[in-house]
């Protein structure tokens, strides 16, 4: 459908362009820059949960400021195929079986205030207001920028025990390579995710996804898959590699060109077209 544009309003005008509902905008990252960002969310009734397959659009203000949007979603789909499903996915109840993606702008940093309208019924309805922070420059990379280049543990490391670095069922076959020998040599798809361990329940979908595109494409690049916590354990902290490259949520993917920069970066819940397109961005590099 067509969303209506901001056109001067506030962003509590906007609100009122359509009927009140209890859906809840719960944003599937933390990390947002000024500019144009990939902003991933989900929509979410509190008695019946995630809403899919919903329309929807982002409209933003700064504090004081006139509302800026519509800007529409898309949704991707996180489905396995069923060879590549692991058990955390399919046991998990409540997995995320999409993810809305849109592409706001944001004019400068600091807070904003976001709320989606989305058509549900044929009635266009309004989430309430979420709170976002916006940073001039996170200290995540960024595209464009050199991947930091870190050992990542491998089967030869471990001598085979895989469950030391992986927790995943089955595993994945994305730990062959470690990232320090292939960075700057050939592409790399690289996910930071604990399918197991997870605090935001997509990196199950994710690495499996991920695991999708190497069995299909696996030949185009190095792809490494890098659990979160030492030793598998929350207890004991983040792994170094995680801490090195400052990532305060997970998952992410990276893709990384044969000269050893970001091509592409994904926070959060991906679908496998996202990642396709990601892997491509990376092994097409700078132009």
């Amino acid at each position: 459908m067509a969303f209506p544009a901001a056109a001067s309003r506030t962003l509590d005008e906007v609100a009122r362009l359509a009927r009140p509902s209890r859906l809840e905008l719960a944003p599937a990252g933390v990390v947002l820059e000024r500019g144009r960002q990939r902003f991933g969310f989900a929509l979410i009734d509190p008695q019946r949960g995630p809403r899919f397959g919903v329309p929807a659009a982002i409209y933003l203000a700064a504090p004081g400021g006139r509302a800026l949007g519509p800007f529409p979603a898309r949704e991707e789909s996180l489905a396995v195929d069923p060879a590549f499903r692991s058990e955390e996915t399919a046991r998990d109840r409540d997995v995320a079986r999409s993810v809305q993606v849109a592409y706001p702008r944001f004019p400068s940093p600091g807070r904003y205030r976001a709320l989606a309208l989305a058509e549900v019924n044929g009635r266009l309805v309004a989430t309430r207001p979420t709170e976002l922070r916006v940073l001039a420059k996170s200290p995540v990379p960024e595209v464009g920028e050199r991947a930091i280049r870190v050992h990542t543990p491998t089967l030869a490391d471990v001598r085979g025990n895989v469950r030391a670095i992986e927790t995943r069922t089955p595993p994945d076959g994305m730990h062959k390579d470690d990232l320090y020998d292939v960075i700057g040599r050939r592409p790399v798809l690289l996910v930071f995710a604990t399918p197991a361990l997870c605090q935001s329940r997509v990196c199950g979908p994710v690495v499996d996804l991920a695991e999708q595109l190497r069995a299909r494409r696996g030949s185009e690049a190095a792809f490494i898959h890098m659990e979160i916590y030492r030793d598998n354990d929350p207890s004991k902290g983040l792994r170094p590699q995680v801490r090195a490259w400052r990532l305060p949520s997970e998952p992410w993917v990276f893709a990384i060109d044969r000269r050893g920069r970001i091509a592409a970066r994904i926070e959060g819940a991906a679908s496998y077209r996202e990642l396709e397109r990601a892997l491509a961005a990376a092994v097409r590099g700078a132009p």
